[in-house]
């Protein structure tokens, strides 16, 4: 016991943290969705788990953006087309989902994180076409920033995803897209604060932090020894395998 937390209830979170942190580092999207699965399957209340996941992402997005920043790899225009509805979506998601019954929102959730799983398996196997400017882009980052905050996660794998199938650069849209899910979560953050108070951030908050503060670097490593293609399938498999398990046990 240390500052009144107890260690033994920490680990399972920390562990969660650092998986999915592993992943993110190595992938540059699914922290969120990782994350957020996982808590749900230790029981944790929906808005409790996306207050969670929001509130480390918002300093683990913090420095991502930064880097990604110094090393020009931002889209400026594309950044502002995705940020502004983003963080619009995120908060309309927050509210929605502070403010209906955790077992109305389970199922759908659930829902929702084994389409993100399909998806990833299907993005796996098919790459983005030539390099071209896409032409949706604010219906995207409303949809990305509403979905991130009622399923607590998807910003990346919905609004990267669908930013390359359209021919974005790779290097500029993983880039702009990470800087400006700092703002997004961020806002998601603070709309949980007013609808859920501070009894929204609990040990499984700290737990992630620190997990998540751990992998981080190893998470960079492993992104230069196995290939994205590998690590996106292994995401697909894991999620849809999670979500679909747990939405059984919801329905049951």
């Amino acid at each position: 016991m240390i500052f009144g937390i107890d260690l033994t209830a920490l680990l399972p979170f920390i562990a969660v943290g650092f998986a999915a942190q592993m992943v993110d580092g190595a992938l540059g999207m699914a922290f969120g969705v990782i994350s957020n699965t996982l808590l749900l399957s230790l029981g944790v209340p929906p808005a409790m788990a996306s207050a969670g996941v929001h509130t480390v992402e918002t300093f683990t997005t913090a420095v991502s953006g930064i880097s990604h920043a110094l090393h020009k790899n931002v889209n400026w225009k594309l950044f502002l087309r995705i940020a502004v509805p983003g963080v619009i979506g995120g908060a309309l998601g927050a509210y929605v989902l502070s403010n209906i019954h955790a077992a109305t929102a389970k199922p759908f959730i659930l829902a929702y994180l084994t389409a993100i799983g399909l998806y990833l398996l299907w993005r796996s196997r098919h790459y983005p076409p030539h390099e071209r400017s896409p032409k949706i882009v604010e219906p995207l980052g409303l949809a990305g920033g509403f979905l991130d905050a009622a399923g607590g996660g998807g910003w990346g794998p919905v609004v990267t995803s669908n930013l390359l199938v359209q021919g974005s650069s790779p290097r500029t849209t993983i880039g702009t897209v990470n800087t400006a899910e700092f703002f997004v979560t961020a806002t998601i953050s603070a709309t949980f604060i007013t609808q859920l108070g501070l009894k929204a951030f609990t040990v499984a908050t700290i737990g992630l932090l620190i997990g998540g503060v751990i992998a981080a670097p190893l998470g960079a490593r492993l992104a230069k020894r196995v290939e994205p293609k590998t690590l996106m399938l292994m995401v697909g498999v894991v999620l849809t395998l999670t979500s679909v398990y747990n939405l059984y046990l919801a329905l049951r």
